[in-house]
């Protein structure tokens, strides 16, 4: 029941979302133009810089497995990340991180509690940046300083409660200089992100400035908490909405900066497609397989 349920509200958002962008361009016929005129040059700069997030993404994972002994190949580890990041856009929710952790579990034995627990370090730090960027560029430095305190808290009590709940030792093998690593690769990822934002918005509005763009990644990023939709379609677009008084950026831009962003990210991902298929990733990693039996399992 609560799959369903999932699987309607992500199509109500989704059709509610597409019937609001189809009137919202029909009234506004300057958004199409300004589509129009993106610079095919930025678009491949656009791609680029993804490439550059996934990379960080290829990163983080190899530095949370290794703190619990796995090693895998350079080659296994990006087939894996783009697999999952196909399924995690074209998924219900966040599958891509299942897909991670099923794999994982059944090709390396790595337990599934334990690739949660290095996730939730991920995510820490993910929630951590994004409240930085949302806050830096537009509010007083102690308004700031005391979200990130908040944040970070947060994230460590969430740990700290994770790790005291679960039977198995998942703070085993864990040192601060991983943790250091994974912080510094999802900055990478997080202020890759923002570049990405910023060109799309300046497309739009040469007039926005860096903080806004700040302001509006750390906005849209929160999105991944409650994502139900592909690519978080929909979820995203009410962050932004939600939090327009502080990045200060009006909806014809944020409509058009947005269908600009998922154009590059199907781009991107067919980059990721012909990656997987060019390197026969289903049958290297037997994904499908592992789905299967877990499916059996189930």
């Amino acid at each position: 029941m609560k799959k369903k349920l999932k699987v309607l509200a992500a199509f109500i958002i989704l059709a509610g979302t597409a019937a609001a962008f189809i009137q919202y361009a029909s009234t506004h016929p300057a958004l199409l133009d300004k589509l129009r005129q993106t610079n095919p040059l930025i678009l491949i700069i656009l791609v680029s810089a993804y490439i550059v997030w996934f990379l960080a993404l290829v990163v983080i994972l190899r530095i949370s497995i290794r703190m619990y002994g796995i090693s895998i190949s350079k080659q296994e580890n990006m087939l894996l990340n783009a697999y999952s990041s196909l399924a995690n856009f074209f998924g219900p929710g966040q599958s891509g991180p299942a897909v991670r952790g099923l794999y994982l579990k059944k090709r390396h034995g790595l337990a599934i509690k334990k690739y949660l627990f290095a996730s939730l370090i991920y995510y820490g730090f993910y929630a951590f940046f994004s409240a930085f960027l949302l806050l830096a560029g537009s509010q007083a430095w102690w308004v700031t300083t005391i979200a990130l305190l908040v944040v970070g808290s947060t994230s460590f009590t969430i740990l700290r409660w994770y790790a005291r709940r679960t039977t198995q030792n998942v703070e085993s093998g864990i040192s601060a200089r991983a943790i250091g690593w994974i912080a510094a690769a999802t900055a990478i990822q997080i202020f890759t992100q923002a570049f990405i934002f910023l060109i799309e918005l300046r497309q739009i509005d040469q007039t926005i400035s860096l903080a806004q763009a700040f302001s509006y990644t750390g906005a849209a990023n929160f999105a991944v908490f409650v994502s139900l939709t592909p690519g978080a379609i929909g979820i995203r677009e009410a962050f932004l909405v939600f939090s327009q008084n502080i990045h200060g950026i009006g909806n014809t831009i944020m409509v058009a900066a947005n269908v600009i962003d998922r154009a590059v990210y199907l781009l991107f991902l067919g980059v990721l497609f012909g990656l997987v298929v060019g390197l026969h990733a289903k049958d290297k990693l037997r994904i499908t397989q592992y789905l299967g039996q877990a499916r059996e399992h189930h």
